[in-house]
């Protein structure tokens, strides 16, 4: 399993003195890009290779707030759906104390340069290895 840290920065919590709800999505692309990139697929190279990699549903399941200066940790996984669907399970930590403060299920596709739904090979390589 993938696991990157991170440390929440002042500018993103809201006036409530929370991570603001959108910035959440931030930290799971963040993770899923570095996960493609500690296996040895280049996000870049894929839609310059005319494929983009795009999400067509992201579930997101709030359990708890990070504040200000909290360290925590987002785990990823890479699964398939069917044949032209692959989804990204991800959930984050707080690191003080391992408490789940949301879970997501990113759910996407590839599309070629006509319009049709293409899943690049080194992408199929990954779900295979966590099958």
């Amino acid at each position: 399993m993938f696991i990157l840290t991170m440390r929440v920065r002042d500018y993103e919590c809201d006036i409530q003195g929370v991570v603001n709800n959108s910035v959440y999505q931030n930290y799971l692309e963040h993770a899923r890009h570095e996960f493609l990139l500690a296996n040895n697929v280049n996000f870049a190279e894929i839609t310059a290779q005319g494929i983009n990699l795009v999400v067509m549903r992201a579930e997101l399941d709030y359990k708890t707030s990070l504040r200000p200066q909290d360290d925590f940790y987002i785990t990823v996984e890479c699964v398939r759906e069917s044949r032209l669907k692959f989804a990204f399970i991800q959930h984050i930590y707080r690191s003080s104390d391992d408490k789940l403060v949301l879970q997501a299920k990113i759910t996407g596709t590839g599309v070629n340069a006509k319009g049709r739904p293409q899943i690049p090979p080194e992408l199929d390589r990954i779900m295979e290895s966590q099958e």
